[in-house]
């Protein structure tokens, strides 16, 4: 407990050195950031697609047992910054592989490739940082900082986040939905 509560300690110490007043730095970017996502009047819906369980990590009598279908919904603000960029506050549930809900809540950021200069065709990565909590891990809520990517059309989007693990059947894990700008 005392060395999680030092390295907090440390973290904070460090975000407060890198900022350096109230109107710069690290921790005055992130509210920002932050605050712009929230006073959003823009609002997107959430649709679990698919749970795909990574063959090379995982025996078949495992993927036969597991959901690989996550039934559930979500909801988020979001906006598009100066440079184009997706800036998204959510909440979603879902069946997990045991088909027990899961909920996660977090930001997510991504960039964009535009081929051709298209305004409505995007393909985009960044990550999302959230926190979530599983029944496997007694609901004791824990981040879940991952890597992101998308391939959309105007208001639609196919996201989808890699959840990493190791070689004996944990993590390993493409999550995706469905993204629906409203």
């Amino acid at each position: 407990m005392l060395k999680k509560c030092i390295a907090i300690c440390f973290i904070l110490f460090s975000f407060n050195v890198l900022a350096n007043d109230e109107q710069s730095g690290f921790w005055h970017y992130v509210k920002q950031t932050l605050s712009d996502t929230w006073n959003s009047n823009q609002y997107e819906l959430y649709i679990p697609a698919n749970t795909w369980h990574n063959r090379a990590t995982y025996d078949k009598d495992r993927i036969d047992k597991y959901n690989e279908r996550p039934w559930g919904i979500g909801a988020g603000v979001y906006r598009f910054d100066e440079d184009g960029d997706w800036h998204a506050l959510y909440i979603m549930e879902f069946q997990d592989s045991h088909n027990v809900i899961e909920p996660i809540g977090g930001y997510a950021y991504q960039t964009y490739w535009r081929p051709g200069n298209s305004e409505k065709l995007r393909i985009g990565i960044g990550y999302t940082i959230g926190i979530t909590a599983r029944r496997d891990y007694n609901w004791i809520p824990f981040p879940a900082p991952l890597p992101l990517v998308s391939l959309e059309y105007d208001r639609l989007s196919i996201q989808s986040a890699y959840v990493p693990g190791v070689k004996r059947n944990t993590g390993n894990i493409l999550f995706t939905w469905l993204r629906w700008q409203l």
